[in-house]
């Protein structure tokens, strides 16, 4: 079985003065969870499309979704954990319970501020963690990368030839992703900064899939502006 997992847990404590977190912020006239999710929606591979927020907001959420998709089944709120990783396990922990896990089972996690992500990311993601177990959406970088220990001096400045720009989607085999993130310490846990990376510290292959340069994340108010920019270009 393959699962969407939207990943909708941020504040957005760095879009500055706003009432709400950055994902129920509007883009045209919908919040930016939604958009994204009619993404993952239209995907028939899904068995079903979790979307993992706050604890406070997952009434919110479920009224948003029956507002703009409809009173459907196949989209389930949940409530997320206190890091990014224990959100996504709050997932698997969901299809454990209803579903049972097997090597099968893939799970397809994707950023809710990420509203312009194409089909052919997604298929491909799919694709690519059937075959691979494990697979993460970048971008070849465009500018030199800089390396600073101390944000103040320069350390490094590696090749630009090798250097990447994670996106999302990040897709996995549930059960083996389950399984190394509980074999992690809890000095490595305080390393990760993605769940690609447990792969990565544990020496098992991530596979890319090539992103596009808009498939932005939502972060600051000057991303809300070019966001409103692509949209309007879309239509």
């Amino acid at each position: 079985m393959i699962f969407g997992v939207v990943l909708a847990g941020g504040i957005g404590s760095r879009m500055g003065n706003v009432d709400k977190p950055k994902q129920y912020l509007l883009i045209g006239d919908k919040p930016i969870l939604i958009h994204t999710l009619e993404k993952f929606f239209i995907e028939s591979e899904f068995e079903k499309v979790l979307v993992l927020c706050p604890k406070e907001w997952v009434a919110h959420t479920r009224n948003l979704i029956v507002k703009y998709l409809g009173d459907t089944e196949r989209v389930v709120v949940l409530a997320g954990g206190e890091t990014r990783n224990e959100t996504i396990m709050n997932s698997i922990d969901y299809i454990e319970e209803n579903y049972g896990l097997s090597e099968d089972t893939i799970i397809v996690t994707h950023d809710s501020v990420r509203p312009f992500v194409t089909q052919r990311i997604i298929k491909e993601n799919i694709q690519y963690a059937k075959e691979f177990g494990a697979c993460d959406t970048a971008v070849a970088a465009t500018d030199t990368i800089v390396c600073s220990e101390d944000g103040k001096l320069i350390s490094d400045i590696p090749k630009r030839q090798k250097m990447y720009q994670g996106q999302t989607p990040q897709t996995f085999q549930a059960l083996k992703l389950k399984n190394l993130y509980y074999s992690l310490t809890d000095e490595e846990k305080n390393l990760l900064t993605d769940a690609a990376k447990i792969f990565v510290m544990k020496g098992e292959k991530v596979h890319i899939v090539e992103g596009e340069v808009f498939n932005i994340k939502i972060t600051y108010p000057y991303d809300l502006r070019v966001a409103e920019a692509l949209l309007k270009g879309g239509e």
